[in-house]
């Protein structure tokens, strides 16, 4: 404790009723959170087994929880909670599934699967159309908006087509006995609200709540939090409102109000040092995103020292904005002998990386994407790996349904919601459930034979898979389902090459990997399933500039940030200003400046390609927004020309040079 600040111990030893503590960027709110659950094992009288710490994201929960067993005796902290929403929500789904009408094995569908059901719904295979329709749903369950209620409340032909998508969805969802991933925190809730014995057994088993994050929360999580506390209010919920950058994805702003409305006796803490960045990087971001109206008034403070000035720059179009970041980075790093691992290249859109990383390999400056899609990921892979985790367990209900519509493989979708709704009422998997007699005589003999067909074919095939080498089998697999027609006739020309050549590159990689480990396929899927969970642990350990959306950067810092395409219509986004959605595209600006911790470049082009035609730009407002006796322009502006291609590459050669000279 000694060694936080007076506002840090005060949030820490608040016991009395619920606390908001608002935690701006870089103040050590992970310290707060994990010396609070400490404090409330070792003073304030709570057991291990009856606090839960809720975070977003996996990485946080095990950071927190590696966090929690350094400062605490492990035998003291054993049975502690310390988990995302949305495991946390599949917890209590899988223990309280009787309720709600599910057997305890339910399938979770990935968002991959529920698009196939989605597309099945509306009869086309358009993915703009499917994605929107599937995050309409989304949002629907994320406002706590059932089918029935979205049904009773449509307004127009559009929106009530939608809210009939949504209960044949829901439906389909049932017969297969699986949930999505909206639902993981939707039936808690609806399980809580139904079911008051249920309701209190939780909140004696969990009587002490953390949230980390709390401004991204949507309504039906803030839903599940209040019915978790009940009146008591025993909670520490963490967050900053001018952190909240994913209003489109539900994130509801207004639960920090609805706190004060909801807890009357809530108190309020302030975390407002700020223990990364210098003073210049925390005076522009105070000054940006003072323009933003306030829930709370916060101003972050240092004692990391004046810092350098930031660092503003033109470019004459995106090329020459990639090269400038290329040169001026390699430059930093030779003049102050730092990592490439110490500077990150920020961006709004995933679109902008693409010139990026072509510099940065002609610079051969090694770089790692940030929520790059992982090969184990790609919808080819994941189609195949259907098929071998049906070999390793054939009551994985997402993958028996994947496998048998992918291809297909003439078993139509009414056939298996009767295969579904018998599975439920059996408590059987679907697998098991296709075999029984019962099950026969319900459906005619041709719907049945192609079901059956495919039963068996899994069986022989599962039967090899535990003895044949791993590489034959998966060749014999993709031979008998056709594999590779269906890509090309599914994805023509360059789409459907590329994705076949991954499908090789997979076969080619089990069958190395079975040669060396002595595994057989059945072996090596459950080896894929872990790998698949663990990637990503280890991103941080490489040498390589990291190149991160600004929404996927949040809750990270680097020594040496560059914010590039900082121009009205990309950040702020065109979408976003339509849509009135300027203060969050502000706060977006105000995650980007304070994930730097020394120094922060921001471009922006004076003209950009949109569909193939030069188009004269805007800089974004935000950077009018900055205080200007901390920034340095350089480009049209007049404090100072920019760096042309010769004087950088001239600065760089010098460089170079006295780098030899320090060598000989």
């Amino acid at each position: 404790m000694h060694s936080m600040n007076p506002p840090q111990r005060a949030a820490v030893k608040h016991l009395d009723g619920p606390l908001l503590v608002l935690a701006g960027a870089g103040s050590g709110k992970t310290r707060v959170i994990t010396h609070k659950i400490a404090y409330l094992i070792e003073q304030g009288g709570y057991q291990a087994r009856n606090i839960a710490a809720i975070t977003f994201t996996n990485k946080a929960a095990r950071e927190m929880q590696e966090r929690v067993s350094s400062l605490i005796d492990p035998a003291k902290s054993r049975g502690l909670t310390v988990t995302t929403f949305h495991s946390l929500g599949l917890m209590i789904v899988r223990q309280e599934a009787q309720h709600l009408g599910y057997k305890p094995q339910f399938s979770i569908l990935d968002a991959a699967d529920s698009a196939k059901l989605i597309s099945d719904q509306i009869a086309t295979t358009d993915k703009q159309e499917i994605r929107k329709v599937q995050s309409q749903i989304s949002r629907l369950k994320n406002d706590w908006i059932g089918p029935d209620r979205a049904l009773v409340e449509a307004q127009s032909d559009g929106e009530l087509r939608l809210a009939r998508i949504y209960r044949a969805y829901q439906d389909t969802l049932q017969a297969y006995q699986a949930v999505d991933f909206d639902d993981l925190i939707r039936l808690p809730v609806e399980l809580f609200e139904h079911h008051s014995e249920v309701l209190f057994k939780w909140q004696n088993r969990l009587s002490y709540l953390l949230v980390d994050e709390y401004q991204d929360t949507n309504t039906c999580q803030y839903r599940l939090l209040k019915l978790l506390t009940g009146w008591r209010g025993m909670f520490t919920a963490v967050g900053d409102d001018d952190q909240s950058i994913y209003a489109w994805r539900g994130a509801n702003l207004d639960n920090l109000r609805l706190l004060q409305e909801d807890f009357p006796k809530l108190e309020v803490i302030k975390l407002e040092q700020n223990y990364r960045s210098t003073v210049r990087i925390l005076k522009a971001a105070n000054a940006v995103i003072a323009h933003n109206t306030k829930l709370f008034e916060k101003q972050l403070w240092s004692e990391l020292g004046i810092g350098d000035p930031i660092q503003v720059v033109e470019a004459k179009d995106e090329e020459h904005e990639a090269e400038l970041v290329a040169m001026r980075l390699l430059a930093h790093k030779f003049e102050h002998r730092t990592n490439f691992s110490d500077y990150a290249i920020l961006y709004r859109g995933n679109h902008q990386s693409r010139i990026i990383e072509q510099q940065l390999r002609n610079h051969k400056i090694p770089y790692v994407l940030s929520g790059g899609q992982s090969f184990f990921d790609r919808a080819e892979i994941k189609d195949v790996l259907a098929y071998l985790r049906l070999f390793a367990n054939e009551d994985d209900d997402p993958a028996f349904i994947r496998a048998i519509t992918t291809p297909k493989r003439g078993v139509g979708n009414v056939t298996l919601e009767k295969l579904g709704n018998y599975a439920a009422r059996r408590k059987v998997s679907l697998f098991e459930g296709l075999f029984e007699i019962a099950f026969e005589h319900e459906v005619g003999a041709a719907q049945y034979a192609p079901l059956k067909m495919f039963g068996d074919f899994i069986n022989r095939m599962q039967d090899r898979a535990r003895r044949e080498p791993a590489g034959a089998v998966l060749r014999e697999l993709l031979h008998a389902i056709d594999f590779e027609t269906w890509l090309y006739d599914s994805e023509p020309g360059k789409a459907g090459e590329t994705k076949w050549k991954n499908v090789l590159d997979l076969v080619g990689w089990l069958e190395r990997k079975g040669e060396e480990d002595g595994k057989n396929l059945i072996e090596l899927t459950q080896t894929i399933a872990l790998i698949t969970m663990l990637e990503g642990r280890d991103e941080g350990e490489m040498d390589a500039v990291k190149l991160s959306t600004l929404h996927a950067s949040k809750g990270l810092e680097y020594p040496h940030v560059f914010l590039v395409g900082c121009e009205e219509g990309i950040l702020p986004h065109r979408e976003s200003l339509d849509n009135g959605m300027v203060e969050e595209e502000r706060r977006l600006m105000y995650v980007g400046i304070t994930r730097a911790q020394r120094s922060l470049t921001i471009s922006y082009c004076s003209k950009r390609k949109r569909a193939g035609e030069w188009q004269i730009v805007e800089p974004s407002r935000f950077i009018a927004e900055l205080p200007e006796d901390e920034i340095r322009m350089s480009g049209r502006k007049k404090d100072g020309p920019a760096v042309t291609r010769a004087e950088g590459k001239a600065k760089l050669q010098n460089l170079l040079a006295g780098l030899g000279g320090n060598k000989s």
